[in-house]
């Protein structure tokens, strides 16, 4: 008998986030389950909550695979990536709910573009308000502005706000898109050589995407599908072990892409006690 495989394997890395997990993985399954043949993998990084039972009690149908401890965000997508042989590779958060159609749409963009590796969606929040979910390639200039625009549009600057929902219905090939949804062709994935487990947690995706573009592949950023990304409440179960791991990563991707702006990186931090 002849196995077929699924196309699409859907990977949730899943760290203490069984309250998030239950949302997410209602948005892929039932009536709302992508029409794509797939599958879906969660890798626990070794949860205190409870989340792999919860899982094995809730829903059987999906594949747990346990890290065996907290191995970070890029080293266990990894892990469900090795363990996974679908054409297609959907990254995917726990706190990210994807609306009815939204992973076929990413699907239907890949196929009709096939000089596009990656695609994101577009992220709104449990308000409906648009995230800026992709940008320029991490610099010094281009990471001010950035930040400026997030936290203009997070605290609803009538100008920004407005700016970022405007953008953020546009179609268009950018440097990087966010790993809270990331649809990737395979072979391309492998050929960048998966992520980079240097980056425990953020700025894998920008790295990826980079390592995908050095190879004369494009990125693109897709509003027609849209997907919730309840980041605050992820964020708040972390506090500052998520500021840390965000300046470990910083300073990693620095090292990586702009070897010259690191030591002042590391000059800026420490005058601001990080």
């Amino acid at each position: 008998m002849r196995l077929v495989m699924p196309r699409l394997s859907i990977i949730i890395v899943s760290y203490n986030s069984r309250a998030e997990l239950d949302g997410c993985l209602t948005s892929l399954t039932g009536a709302q389950s992508p029409a794509t043949d797939h599958e879906i993998v969660v890798v626990d990084n070794a949860s205190a909550d409870g989340t792999p039972g919860v899982l094995r009690e809730r829903w059987p149908g999906v594949r747990l695979i346990e890290a065996g401890g907290n191995r970070g965000f890029a080293a266990a997508n990894n892990i469900g990536i090795r363990h996974t042989s679908g054409e297609l590779v959907l990254l995917l958060n726990p706190d990210a709910i994807a609306s009815r159609g939204a992973i076929d749409r990413l699907v239907a963009v890949l196929d009709a573009h096939p000089e596009v590796a990656i695609v994101g969606p577009r992220l709104v929040d449990g308000a409906g308000h648009a995230e800026l979910s992709f940008g320029r390639m991490i610099s010094p200039i281009n990471e001010l502005r950035q930040k400026l625009l997030v936290t203009g549009s997070d605290r609803r600057r009538p100008g920004i706000a407005a700016y970022v929902e405007r953008i953020a219905r546009i179609p268009r090939l950018v440097d990087w898109v966010s790993g809270a949804c990331l649809l990737i062709r395979r072979a391309d994935l492998e050929a960048a050589g998966l992520l980079d487990e240097r980056f425990f947690m953020y700025t894998e995706d920008v790295d990826l995407c980079a390592a995908v573009r050095a190879r004369g592949r494009s990125v693109r950023f897709e509003p027609t599908a849209q997907v919730t990304h309840l980041r605050g409440r992820s964020r708040a179960t972390a506090g500052g072990a998520a500021d840390a791991a965000y300046r470990r990563s910083q300073i990693a991707f620095y090292e990586k892409h702009h070897p010259r702006w690191t030591p002042l990186l590391r000059v800026y931090l420490k005058m601001r006690g990080e």
